[in-house]
């Protein structure tokens, strides 16, 4: 018996059913980084991250979204009355929504995706069912609503109860995550440094598995993008359910984001390509971002439209609207160039031509010699970071329904340029170093990090 209690605990922790297979705990590797990145800048993150959460919720929800009417009115007193609590509704919707898309992860048919080499020479592998997951998702979300077994009103009153308990449990998974990687790591890649904040916050397994799953496929598509889309449908039928239909803001906003995320999912076998996959640890910075920044924060526009009675001039609407398609398509585009280019090891055309390619050898840390191919044509050969132009075009169009008299809603929009900005510079960095020579002469052929003629 307690070999096989062994066996499962072996096999939800690391995906093996043999413990004695399992990868040893990662060594201390010393970080070479300044003070701000090992401790001032996680501490400050994580000190500031979770009260803007709720304040972002609080404002959007109580003052209309003014940060001016909150701060000229709030007293500690009615702060405190506000805060709301953990509540039994929202432990049901969370554990309904994790229990739901896990099963749609592991049980919906589709095919294996095997990920990019990590630099330990492991290769992660996915589920892809993307496509399928939304589709049943937004189907039983509507078949709900309307059957009146799912409340978007109830949804809507407990929301800032759901935050609170997602910052819990998801400060409680981050825990989790950081003893499993440093007992129970799912690969060779788990890496501890000799600052233990530093490794909380930026994560120590780069692909952890827990019951056979993914965990960053899980957590980031499925409870967190996913999660993203839902509420802003539940959101959409809230307002619809309040003032007896959608108002053209509501719906230019909800069907570009909509619209974006089902783009995702189409895209999910790209996504698992991107450099923030292939190398952003899953710690704090991760794992509570999606669980709680992404509801609290990219939600924002959609939130701050329910109550809202004023609303756009349908020609406006109609610009809004053909200005993000266009803005997803293209985005879509750039990124199906570049994994074209590799999956036919440049054997294809861009734009009517053949592409223009940049081999690129780099070697992984179990010494083995692999190589990328740079596309220095097409979308790619306009900026580094091209693709990062038309999405926070997007951002901005979407939030644009919300109108300029108050400032919160746009706070996604900004939060976004600062973040894509910030990783332009970190992927530059990590290229240069993993390809060398062969960036230094991509970075002479494309100058310009994301806005061409420009930066």
């Amino acid at each position: 018996m307690m070999q096989l209690l062994a066996m499962v605990f072996s096999w939800a922790m690391t995906g093996r059913l043999d413990p004695s297979e399992r990868p040893p705990p990662p060594a201390v590797t010393p970080l070479e980084a300044s003070a701000v990145r090992r401790w001032a800048g996680p501490l400050g993150l994580m000190l500031a991250t979770p009260p803007l959460a709720l304040l972002a919720w609080m404002i959007t929800v109580h003052f209309d979204g003014s940060v001016t009417d909150f701060a000229r009115s709030i007293t500690w007193e009615r702060f405190v009355a506000l805060v709301p609590g953990p509540s039994v509704p929202a432990v049901r919707v969370l554990l309904g929504w994790v229990l739901f898309q896990g099963l749609l992860l592991k049980f919906l048919p589709g095919e294996s995706f095997k990920g990019p080499v990590t630099p330990a020479g492991n290769q992660p592998e996915y589920k892809l069912n993307g496509v399928a997951a939304w589709l049943v998702t937004h189907l039983a979300l509507l078949v709900g609503v309307r059957l009146g077994v799912l409340s978007p009103r109830t949804l809507w009153e407990h929301f800032g109860s759901l935050l609170v308990t997602l910052n819990l449990v998801a400060l409680a998974l981050c825990v989790f995550l950081y003893w499993k990687g440093l007992r129970y790591p799912s690969t060779t890649d788990a890496v501890r440094t000799d600052h233990r904040l530093f490794d909380f916050f930026q994560g120590v397994e780069l692909h952890p598995t827990l019951f056979g799953m993914n965990v960053k496929q899980l957590v980031h598509c499925r409870l967190s993008m996913m999660g993203w889309s839902a509420l802003v449908l539940l959101f959409s039928a809230y307002q619809a359910e309040l003032h007896g239909g959608l108002s053209r803001a509501m719906t230019a906003t909800a069907s570009l984001i909509t619209l974006y995320l089902f783009k995702f999912f189409v895209w999910e076998a790209g996504y698992f390509t991107s450099l923030d996959i292939m190398h952003d640890r899953f710690g704090y910075y991760l794992c509570w971002g999606l669980f709680t920044w992404v509801p609290a924060v990219y939600a924002l526009p959609a939130l701050s439209l329910v109550e809202r009675r004023e609303d756009l001039h349908p020609v406006l609407a109609f610009l809004i609207v053909v200005g993000g398609v266009v803005s997803i398509w293209v985005n879509y585009a750039a990124d199906a160039q570049r994994q074209r280019v590799r999956a036919t090891q440049g054997n294809t055309t861009v734009w009517g031509q053949r592409p223009e390619v940049l081999p690129a050898r780099y070697t992984t840390a179990d010494g083995v010699e692999r190589e990328n191919l740079l596309l220095v044509s097409g979308f790619w050969g306009l900026a580094r970071h091209f693709h990062y132009v038309p999405e926070l075009t997007l951002a901005y169009l979407w939030t644009a329904p919300a109108g300029f008299s108050r400032a919160l809603p746009w706070f996604y929009a900004v939060y976004l340029t600062i973040l894509l900005v910030d990783r332009a510079r970190r992927d530059d960095q990590r290229c240069a170093k993993k390809y060398g020579p062969a960036w230094e002469a991509y970075c002479q052929r494309v100058p310009w990090k994301i806005l061409p003629g420009v930066w």
